[in-house]
């Protein structure tokens, strides 16, 4: 009987003994919204293990069943209107990759497009989301929603900062899986006329390539070419009438460009353009120690601001908008480029003109050419598919505007003074 009991008290100890095994959590599926004027873009994230569960299509019979999970899909997301009429539903794409939520681990999931779309004259921001695609068969799964774009709302970028409008699971008490009501509110054309005249302005502080490529430009702008050097100095009125036509002429070139690109809707290789304006950047930077088209600086910039206008219409192509929200969109946006455009030349404007009168011009100016030209050599590397430390060095310099913004208003108060000192009469 001893032992015995000692055969029985020994795995007991070790059971109470024992810490509670942790349950290992599982993904979430993802469901994100990009509202248009006349319908709803979902994007599906599913957790590759949960949906193969619950649709009998594994990761790995894909693309081979391709055909089977859009048919799947659409037939466990049944949107409906205010007024009860069902929406129709079109699946596109579907691919798989890894992903890791927090806690998980990395995981294999199932990224699939769908496009949601109200009857004629359906009202888009309010509606009732029917969506059962892994929750009928996994109880104890969960499907989060969030609202990516909504013009309408002012949200027009695209990225991590999603805002989640509700969650799908299982109603413990009926074993249903409810819709979620989606509310996005009233929205209208001011919201998304305003959101993207901020975009612009910012789109054109953290465009450290566009930002130099004008700003090397206006450089050797106080200056006359002699005999293939910069030397002598124009004056404050040629000088003052020569910038103002290179940014003229750049912002007439690039909002051409950007207004004929987006409202053709032409879709443009970014690769391409990018390396265009890398290229545009360094032959600015040539410029400026040795002069290549003097006196024509305006025309260049004109025509480089053609590929610059290029690259602003890839961040409005990406919203898929409306001809009407396009319009005002393109004026917005453009907008919001040449009020910050202005500001930061103005602000350059008095350091420049009093920088050309410096013992130390010839060595600064060459130093910031020299600066901008391995910064574009290190951008078109990186466009074409090389990867280097110069060009992401340069492209988290704007993620800094805030210091930039700080250092040209020191310097524009420092050189409007260093100037009106100048001017001042002699005493005596």
């Amino acid at each position: 009987m001893r032992r015995i009991a000692v055969l029985l008290a020994v795995p007991l100890m070790v059971f109470l003994g024992a810490k509670p095994a942790a349950a290992h959590p599982m993904p979430n599926s993802v469901v994100v919204l990009d509202v248009h004027q006349g319908s709803v873009t979902a994007s599906l994230q599913l957790p590759a293990g949960d949906l193969a569960l619950a649709s009998g299509i594994a990761a790995t019979q894909l693309p081979a069943r391709a055909g089977e999970l859009r048919a799947y899909l659409t037939g466990h997301i049944r949107p409906t209107g205010a007024d009860g009429a069902a929406w129709t539903v079109a699946a596109g794409d579907v691919e798989v990759s890894t992903a890791e939520q927090t806690g998980t681990g990395p995981y294999q999931e199932v990224i699939a497009t769908l496009t949601l779309t109200p009857p004629a004259g359906g009202d888009v921001r309010h509606f009732a989301l029917g969506y059962d695609v892994i929750v009928h068969k996994v109880v104890t799964h969960t499907a989060l929603v969030s609202v990516r774009q909504d013009w309408a709302a002012g949200r027009v970028t695209e990225g991590d900062d999603a805002e989640q409008v509700g969650a799908i699971a299982v109603d413990n008490r009926t074993m249903t899986v409810p819709p979620l009501a989606v509310d996005l509110g009233a929205g209208g054309s001011w919201q998304g006329f305003r959101a993207m005249l901020e975009l612009g302005g910012r789109h054109i502080l953290e465009g450290t390539d566009h930002l130099l490529f004008l700003l090397i430009l206006l450089l050797p702008a106080p200056l006359l070419a002699r005999g293939g050097r910069w030397r002598e100095l124009s004056g404050a009125r040629p000088a003052i009438r020569r910038i103002a036509g290179i940014t003229l002429a750049f912002t007439l070139g690039h909002s051409a460009a950007l207004a004929l690109s987006a409202l053709t809707r032409v879709a443009i290789p970014a690769r391409p353009v990018e390396v265009f304006i890398a290229v545009s950047i360094l032959i600015g930077a040539v410029h400026a120690v040795r002069p290549l088209f003097p006196g024509r600086e305006a025309l260049v910039a004109g025509l480089f601001g053609l590929g610059h206008g290029m690259a602003f219409s890839l961040t409005l192509a990406d919203l898929h908008l409306s001809t009407t929200q396009l319009a005002l969109s393109l004026f917005g946006f453009n907008l919001g480029i040449e009020l910050v455009q202005l500001l930061l030349v103005a602000l350059a404007l008095p350091a420049l003109l009093a920088l050309a009168r410096l013992p130390v011009q010839p060595w600064l100016r060459t130093g910031g050419a020299l600066f901008t030209a391995a910064a574009a050599v290190g951008w078109a590397l990186d466009r074409i598919g090389v990867p280097n430390v110069v060009a992401r060095t340069a492209d988290g310099a704007g993620a800094n505007h805030g210091l930039m913004l700080a250092v040209l208003t020191v310097l524009a108060v420092a050189g409007t003074g260093w100037m009106l000192r100048g001017r001042r009469p002699a005493a005596g």
